[in-house]
């Protein structure tokens, strides 16, 4: 249990970095996931058992060819010394040796049914606790004199900018959505009370971002709704297998006799879509707009320019010419998962990274996990114009899917039922 709590509270204060002691090189977060670390290798020497042997492999090759393809690029930025900064690239070796092997601890020492539900239940524990007190820092009940929960007006709570805060709820709406669903009683409460409110924390740090990646997972968790309660023979004689097999017949017809309000309407929906963005999708919104696509094309042409094998570690981009920041450090990231990692690992890295999150969520699919299909679905938009490899809180994520997911694959439940 002590494990267990030790992991959930580094998760949940990854994201505090406004808490860091000055000079200290980890944070609490950070300090609490070292020391889990170092329970969760003793007690891997002390069991001969490894609880998720599937799930483990699938880590230990992705890691592997990772570490491989990021060592060759490495190699190469050593001729381009000047676009190299090596406190940076230091910085990205620790952070990838933290999240690799929290990743093949997890799935080497929890189980799924066991210590791993027991991680997320504290976990969203954890979570509604510092939810609450980042919100009372917010509305001025108390004050911390190290903290600014805002950055201009949007929500940030103990992170140093808002977007850090938005990924961890595109994390934890789903995966509180799913304990709500395998949950029953005060539990399912719980988790749905968790559910609700990292949704409003996420809107109210403003990022597009989590808007966009909320607004295409929940259409998708119904229509994976509506297949569960339609092909699962548990449900085949219930009320909602009726009521989805009603709205299956009556969605085509119901679509067509929308068009014309659809139509008509289309430019009040996208007046609402601009006002729900930060800054109302103004000049603010155009301009950072601009500059992502900058970065994005001198991300594009950094990885084609290694022959598209990488730089190694770090980020490897000059300044643009939209950034007039003189204190911004050089080199500076795109801002995109898959450009970040074509600069560093080139074609190859773009690969394994999308046949992990692939296969992660092919299984899921299989398993009938919905929640946290939608949840692999949600961190692929958001790696789209943000950087996550380095999050704690989202590996976790992968790896409770790649867990679950081959434990509940269709193979081994017919074998389990016969």
């Amino acid at each position: 249990m002590m494990g267990s709590a030790l992991l959930a509270l580094g998760l949940v204060l990854g994201t505090a970095s406004q808490l860091r002691l000055p000079g200290f090189p980890l944070g609490i977060g950070e300090a609490c996931l070292v020391v889990w670390l170092g329970l969760a290798s003793l007690h891997l020497l002390t069991s001969s058992r490894i609880c998720n042997p599937t799930a483990l492999l699938w880590l230990l090759a992705f890691w592997g060819c990772f570490v491989l393809i990021q060592s060759f690029g490495a190699f190469l930025a050593l001729l381009r010394p000047e676009i190299v900064d090596p406190e940076l690239v230091v910085h990205d070796i620790f952070a990838y040796l933290l999240v690799a092997t929290i990743t093949c601890l997890i799935a080497a020492t929890l189980r799924p049914e066991g210590t791993l539900r027991q991680s997320l239940w504290f976990l969203i524990g954890f979570w509604i606790i510092a939810m609450a007190v980042q919100l009372a820092l917010g509305w001025d009940y108390f004050r911390m004199a190290s903290v600014d929960p805002w950055y201009w007006d949007r929500f940030r709570g103990w992170s140093e900018n808002p977007n850090q805060l938005a990924i961890y709820c595109a994390v934890l709406t789903p995966l509180s959505l799913h304990m709500a669903l395998t949950s029953n009683g005060f539990a399912r409460l719980v988790a749905v009370l968790s559910c609700l409110g990292t949704f409003v924390v996420g809107r109210l740090t403003k990022s597009d971002t989590f808007l966009i990646s909320m607004a295409l997972s929940i259409p998708l968790f119904i229509a994976l709704q509506l297949r569960s309660w339609l092909t699962s023979p548990e449900h085949r004689l219930s009320l909602r297998f009726a009521a989805a097999a009603l709205l299956l017949v009556a969605i085509v017809p119901l679509s067509l006799s929308l068009l014309p309000y659809g139509a008509a309407t289309a430019n009040d929906v996208e007046g609402m879509a601009a006002g729900m963005m930060k800054d109302r999708g103004g000049d603010a919104t155009k301009a950072t707009a601009n500059l992502r696509l900058s970065l994005w094309q001198d991300a594009l042409q950094a990885g084609l320019e290694s022959g598209s094998v990488g730089l190694g570690p770090g980020p490897h981009l000059e300044k643009p010419t939209g950034i007039t920041d003189k204190g911004v450090p050089l080199p500076v990231e795109a801002h995109s998962t898959l450009l970040d990692v074509f600069t560093q690992g080139g074609l190859p890295g773009v690969i394994i990274i999308l046949s992990l999150l692939g296969g992660t969520l092919v299984l899921l699919l299989r398993a009938r996990l919905d929640a946290l299909a939608v949840l692999i679905f949600a961190l692929a938009i958001f790696s789209i114009s943000h950087f996550i490899l380095r999050h704690p809180t989202v590996w976790f994520a992968v790896t409770l899917g790649l867990v679950l997911g081959s434990v509940r694959r269709p193979s081994a439940q017919a074998r389990i039922g016969s």
